[in-house]
Formats: C-alpha cells, sequence, structure tokens
C-alpha cells in the first residue's frame, strides 16, 4: 500500500523452524498414526504451499486417546498442586526458549503477519502457562470452596484464529486444576499444536496427560460426545457451538462455549481522534478480522463522523499488505480459501444492499488468499454486514447522536461478547460501559488481553469465562 516511506524487505528465517514432511497423532506421550490411516494436508494461506502431511484422527482414534486421559487423570490428579505447577512453568519457558520457531510456525500454518505471532501471540501463549501454574496449589483459597476437586478428562476443541493461544488458554487451567487433556486444533492450523505435544516431552509431562488429535468436524463431535469426557471446552463458530449444547444436553459433562461476535467499538465527539483511529485499526485489522472479539461495527458520533473517517482513511493507506513473515507487515493472508470466500461474498452483499465500499490502494500477491482492508459507510442496522460476524479486515460504520442511541446500537446484535468506548470522561465510560451488554468491554483501547483477566460472552457468544481466577471453575467440581 501507498506510503510515505519505502520499507526494504524485512523477512523473518524460515530456517528457525524445522516441518516434518508428516506428523502423527500425540496419544498417550507418543507420536502414532490414525486407526483407518487417514492423513491431510496443511498448507500455508499466504502461498498455498503444503507445508505437512498430517494424521487425519477419526472415532477410534479419540476413543484410544480418552482412555489414556482417564488412565492418567488418577496419578496426576493425586499430584499435590506445586508438583503440577512444576511442569506448567517448565512448559512456560520452554514456550519462552522456543518462542522464535513457534512464531515462525504459527505464521506460516496460519498466514497472520511475524510481529502479530512473535510480539502478542506467544508471550500471551507463555503468560498464561506462568500465570495458572502460580494458581495450581493454591486451588484453596480460589474462592471455590475447600480441596475443590479435578473434574476428569477434559475434550477441547479450538479454532484455527489463535492456534497456539487458544491452546493455552484452554490448556493451561485444565491441568492446573489436575485434570487431563484431550484437544482437537482446527484442521488448518494443526502444526503448532503438534509442536506443542513435543513440548510436553521434553517437559517431562507423564504420558497421557495431553492428548493432541488433528482432524476434522467428525473427529470434535466423537470427542464431545464421548461418554468418558467429563468437561467440553469450545472456541468457535455459534452455529457449532449450538451443536455442542445439544449434544452436551442431558449428560452431566461441564460445557464452556467462546463464540461469535460483532463487537461494537465507541467513538464519542470528545475522543481523541488520533489515538481512536489506531484503536479502531487494532479492534478489526489485527490477525486480518479473523477474531471473535473483533470491533467490527465501528459507531462515531455525527459530530466528528467525517474528520474521523478522513483520518481513519489515511491511516488505512499506510498499512503493509504482504509477505506475513516480513516484519513491516501489518496485513496477512486470510486463513483459508473457504474463509476467504466466505468474506468476500458478504462483502459483495454489503455493496448489493446499498452500503458504499472502501479500500485504500493494495496490490495483492498473486498466490495465497487476500482480501485488502475495506470500509463500509451509510451502514443500516437493517444490512447483513451490520449483523452477521464476517470474521474478516472488514469494518461497518455507523453513526449515533445521543449515548443512549448509541448505547441501543451496540446492543442490537445477537451476539454479546465484546465492545469499545473512547471518550475522554471517566463518568461516560462507566456510565456507558454499565449498559453495554457485552462479556468484554475496553475503554480507550481495544484487543488488550492479560491471563488475570477473564474472557466470554452473553446471548450467542457463549457462556462460561476463561482466563483469570474465573477461568479455574469451569475445570472444577464446585
Amino acid at each position: 500500500m501507498a506510503s510515505a516511506f519505502e520499507y526494504a524487505p524485512a523477512p523473518e528465517s524460515r530456517s528457525v523452524v524445522d516441518i516434518a514432511p508428516s506428523y502423527g497423532l500425540f496419544i498417550d506421550g507418543e507420536f502414532a498414526e490414525a486407526a483407518d490411516g487417514k492423513v491431510f494436508k496443511t498448507v500455508s494461506p499466504s502461498t498455498e504451499e503444503v507445508l505437512s502431511e498430517v494424521a487425519q484422527a477419526g472415532e477410534a482414534d479419540v476413543d484410544r486417546a480418552v482412555k489414556a486421559a482417564r488412565k492418567a487423570f488418577e496419578k496426576w490428579s493425586a499430584l499435590p498442586g506445586s508438583e503440577r505447577a512444576k511442569y506448567l512453568f517448565r512448559i512456560a519457558r520452554i514456550i519462552q526458549e522456543r518462542s522464535r520457531e513457534l512464531a515462525v510456525l504459527e505464521t506460516l500454518d496460519n498466514g497472520k503477519p511475524i510481529k502479530e505471532t512473535r510480539d502478542a501471540d506467544l508471550p500471551l501463549v507463555a503468560a498464561h502457562f506462568f500465570y495458572y501454574a502460580g494458581w495450581a496449589d493454591k486451588l484453596d483459597h480460589a474462592g471455590f470452596g475447600a480441596n475443590p476437586r479435578p473434574l476428569g478428562v477434559a475434550g477441547q476443541v479450538i479454532p484455527w484464529n489463535f492456534p497456539l493461544l487458544m491452546l493455552a488458554w484452554k490448556i493451561a487451567p485444565a491441568l492446573a486444576t489436575g485434570n487431563t487433556v484431550v484437544l482437537k486444533p482446527a484442521e488448518t492450523t494443526p502444526l503448532s499444536a503438534l509442536f506443542f505435544a513435543d513440548i510436553c516431552r521434553q517437559a517431562g509431562l507423564p504420558k497421557g496427560v495431553v492428548n493432541i488429535l488433528p482432524g476434522y468436524g467428525d473427529a470434535g463431535a466423537a470427542l464431545v460426545a464421548h461418554p468418558d469426557v467429563n468437561k467440553v471446552a469450545f472456541t468457535g463458530s455459534t452455529a457449532v457451538g449450538k451443536e455442542i449444547a445439544r449434544t452436551v444436553a442431558g449428560t452431566r459433562k461441564k460445557l464452556t462455549l467462546e463464540l461469535g461476535g460483532k463487537g461494537a467499538n465507541i467513538v464519542f465527539d470528545d475522543a481523541p481522534i488520533d489515538q481512536a483511529v489506531e484503536g479502531i485499526v487494532t479492534g478489526i485489522f489485527f490477525n486480518q478480522g479473523q477474531v471473535c472479539c473483533a470491533g467490527s461495527r465501528l459507531l462515531v458520533q455525527e459530530s466528528i463522523q467525517d474528520e474521523l473517517l478522513d483520518a481513519l482513511k489515511r491511516r488505512l493507506s499506510t498499512l503493509r499488505l504482504g509477505d506475513p513473515l516480513d516484519k513491516n507487515t501489518d496485513i496477512g493472508a486470510i486463513n483459508s480459501a473457504e474463509q476467504l470466500a466466505r468474506i468476500t461474498a458478504l462483502a459483495e452483499q454489503g455493496e448489493a444492499e446499498g452500503a458504499e465500499r472502501w479500500s485504500p490502494a493494495c496490490e495483492l500477491p498473486e498466490s495465497g488468499y487476500w482480501f485488502a482492508p475495506t470500509l463500509f459507510t451509510n451502514v443500516t442496522q437493517a444490512h447483513t454486514i451490520a449483523r452477521d460476524e464476517i470474521f474478516g479486515p472488514v469494518l461497518s460504520v455507523l453513526s449515533f447522536r445521543t449515548p443512549d442511541e448509541a448505547v441501543a446500537k451496540a446492543n442490537n446484535t445477537q451476539y454479546g461478547l465484546s465492545a469499545g468506548i473512547w471518550t475522554e470522561k471517566g463518568s461516560r465510560i462507566l456510565a456507558v460501559a454499565s449498559k453495554l451488554r457485552a462479556g468484554v468491554i475496553w475503554s480507550n483501547t481495544f484487543n488488550k488481553f492479560d491471563p488475570t483477566s477473564p474472557f466470554g460472552g452473553y446471548k450467542e457468544s457463549g457462556f462460561g469465562r476463561e482466563g483469570g481466577r474465573h477461568g479455574l471453575e469451569a475445570y472444577l467440581d464446585v
């Protein structure tokens, strides 16, 4: 994209990561082929290059992994919390030691820019393991009663947008509380989870405590439905979350769901414009907008709408789209051809329904899956792009006149995961935040995460909380 400066290429070296030609399932501390011998290929979204061939888990493999986890649970849950903490601390340190390797791997398999995997994802991954290692011997003081007990085997299904971070969000509290895990990564991003399996072996984690099953939706469904799974944790689409809720209904399984979102980023007329613009860009274009809590609806007060949009368009014109391994890149590749097709279709629908589309001058690479940062104005609440989760670098702009109108529009969604408020008045932040039906509300910032802070939503964004002290409860019999 056009810029006042010309940036020389600054690619991160691929040589720091050694990707094997093929990987098996990780069950009971060992890599093994799938029972039926099925495999699938994982490709790099930025080049469509095949990175590796991966074993595809089926129902028989799920059963084998759950049995391994159940067998390991007896000894793992009996360990003192201080002993479990040692393993978690060890895992956290190894992640830090291998962070450059893991960042490059995640960028190759996912398509997001290296500066995001290096500076955001990996530090947070290690931080979650450090944080929950600290809780492992303090569960009596977590507020859930004396001597809270683990549930048993946790079946966990994670998405492709933050593969290693979502793994950390789920595995760290599960292990800290004494549970064992069977985790299914997304079929488009299995590699970082398989590298994590190697880290578990490097840390000396007992066999069967963590099991990794790459595969498709049928493997996830088998894991959720398995009768010997005590806890199900899922991050992904609302449609699949509803299916999981139906499957689990009537059983004694504990369930947490972190689903879709259509976050509102509300900018009042007294907000610092330049700071708000940076927050808007972070809110919707971080990870190419493939974030469940993305600020995909911009609500701007009418009196500053023109000024804000001019500043926002200038800023978007400086973003750099291209090779995700280049340290200068701001916008990477869309994760898959399927996701690109969905984003494209919804953007075209926005135009067809009368919204005005704008993108900065942008040359898209010839190979890979790419979508230019896109801004829609003249959007109403009836537009599909203002209601449906696009999960891409597409921002819908709506206006408001009063705080009450802003709150009404922000809450006019089936989702309730995130929101942002931009104003210099602390009293207005508190007043508006108390009326927003969203699980996470940022003030004068956006997309800030910390392992000590709980995360989760309302309505069709799911239920339960991950992160912080609250994240322990989902894995304890309280």
